[in-house]
């Protein structure tokens, strides 16, 4: 839970990041939102969430 709500503040931090920049609109900001609400609800929602969970899980066996 911890990986996912680190994930959707990164996230929500680069959108407002793009935003004030104008690299991307509102517009397509809100169909980005929309798109990945609603893509949690479907099938993929799952294999989504164990990729991005490998991911962090090699990010984290790392050592520097």
């Amino acid at each position: 839970m911890a990986i996912s709500l680190s994930v959707v503040l990164l996230l929500a931090i680069i959108l407002v990041v793009l935003l004030r920049g104008g690299s991307i609109k509102p517009g397509p900001a809100i169909v980005a939102i929309l798109f990945g609400f609603f893509l949690a609800s479907t099938g993929m929602a799952d294999d989504i969430q164990r990729f991005l969970n490998s991911i962090a899980e090699t990010i984290n066996s790392i050592q520097f």
